[in-house]
């Protein structure tokens, strides 16, 4: 398995060669949680009114009809579609670190297929992960990392299951786990960078480096656990 820092060097030349596109995905799920907020807002506010009085079948609650339940509805569907689309933007930036090139739509477009996979993959992963935090911190952020690359197999081969995808992570994580913790803590200064730059270098910069190097590290546990006989190549296609 190459270096840590072979790696980010990788990572950071593709970047530089589709740097707008890079910046512009990883602000897409931003963008759609910032829509799904306002729509809650303006739930919150008709469920507000809704309780102004105590009216029974012709207070106001009957006078807004449905508009009182929209905003946590919304906020709902807001938080599964930002799962699926953050597994197709991993899929692209798996794409930008192998120097293909990708669109700025390209996660969005990819929504409609295999839905429910990839919604399926990422709920286990934050179930189970949920459910181990519940245990202790540590425990959780162990089984956060084993399941760490799901994203990445669920956009990756199409043809995996959503609870095979989190099997095959926890594999190719396996004696890996550490790297991946070093490799989040190599980027701590750049974060530090960031706030101090009210979070612009983390969008121009830091952001799209770190997410590269994310999908690189992905490609490399892959060849890695195959190379080993960890996973069957078969498994994943």
């Amino acid at each position: 398995m190459r270096t840590r820092q072979e790696i980010k060097a990788d990572a950071k030349q593709a970047v530089a060669r589709q740097r707008g596109t890079a910046i512009l995905i990883l602000l897409l799920p931003m963008l759609v949680a910032f829509v799904g907020g306002a729509l809650s807002a303006v739930g919150g506010v008709f469920q507000a009114f809704s309780g102004i009085g105590t009216f029974g079948s012709f207070g106001p609650s009957a006078s807004y009809g449905f508009f009182p339940y929209f905003g946590s509805l919304a906020s709902t569907a807001i938080s599964l579609l930002v799962m699926v689309l953050t597994v197709n933007i991993c899929g692209s930036y798996y794409r930008i670190y192998r120097n293909e090139t990708v669109t700025v739509g390209e996660p969005f477009s990819e929504l409609s297929v295999n839905f429910a996979r990839k919604l399926g993959g990422s709920l286990w992963a934050a179930l189970f992960t949920a459910l181990w935090s519940m245990l202790l911190v540590i425990p959780g952020i162990i089984k956060g990392y084993s399941y760490y690359m799901t994203s990445y197999i669920l956009a990756v081969y199409p043809n995996v299951k959503a609870t095979d995808a989190l099997k095959l992570s926890m594999r190719m994580t396996k004696g890996h786990k550490g790297k991946l913790f070093v490799m989040h803590l190599s980027f701590i200064g750049w974060g530090i960078l960031s706030c101090l730059t009210f979070g612009i270098l983390a969008i121009v910069y830091v952001g799209p480096y770190m997410a590269a190097t994310e999908a690189g590290f992905f490609a490399e546990l892959r060849d890695e656990a195959i190379s080993s006989g960890m996973i069957e190549l078969s498994e994943l296609e």
